[in-house]
């Protein structure tokens, strides 16, 4: 037996995966939705560089070994399919103490036209240069923005991530003094 060109792990970037698997992209899509904005070349050269598989499983609201399993299928990786966890429920905690609807200073819909020329959390990190401190950035969505909440953590933001009874999913930014 060959040696896989790339083993699909949890880890492994969208990009990467792509590179090496280029017919995945439909079934990713399929698996996810929300991945068909992997068709725009802005975003498949910024988004599918840092969205891991465990990000798009979080995104499509897809168990993350139903995912990695059927991705493995395709390319004949099937056999010794591992057992991941998911973490999509992590992103859903108790409303934090520095959220107020009254310090929302800018609402941006991902679903808006005026949100398509780049990366949605492009405009999230625009949107909290320009409020004030201890303001809040909106995101509405209908996916959770996992590698945009991971990327905004990484850079000291706190965020918080409620999901509504519609299904919509509200993402706040708070641009506070303490990062």
């Amino acid at each position: 037996m060959t040696e896989p060109k790339l083993e699909i792990t949890p880890a492994v970037t969208v990009h990467k995966l792509l590179e090496a698997y280029p017919e995945l992209e439909d079934v990713l899509i399929g698996i996810a939705p929300p991945f068909k904005k992997l068709r725009n070349p802005i975003l498949r050269k910024s988004v599918a560089k840092v969205a891991t598989l465990k990000h798009a499983a979080t995104v499509g609201g897809v168990p993350l070994n139903k995912l990695i399993a059927e991705l493995k299928v395709v390319v004949g990786q099937a056999e010794g399919i591992e057992n991941y966890d998911d973490d999509y429920e992590d992103y859903f905690v108790e409303e934090p103490g520095w959220f107020s609807t009254n310090r929302i200073e800018l609402t941006i819909d991902e679903s808006s036209d005026n949100y398509k020329d780049k990366m949605t959390i492009a405009y999230v990190m625009e949107g909290l240069r320009t409020i004030s401190e201890g303001g809040i950035v909106e995101l509405q969505t209908d996916f959770v923005p996992a590698p945009g909440i991971e990327l905004m953590h990484a850079k000291g933001y706190q965020t918080w991530v409620l999901k509504h009874n519609n299904g919509t999913i509200s993402t706040y930014f708070w641009n506070s003094r303490d990062r």
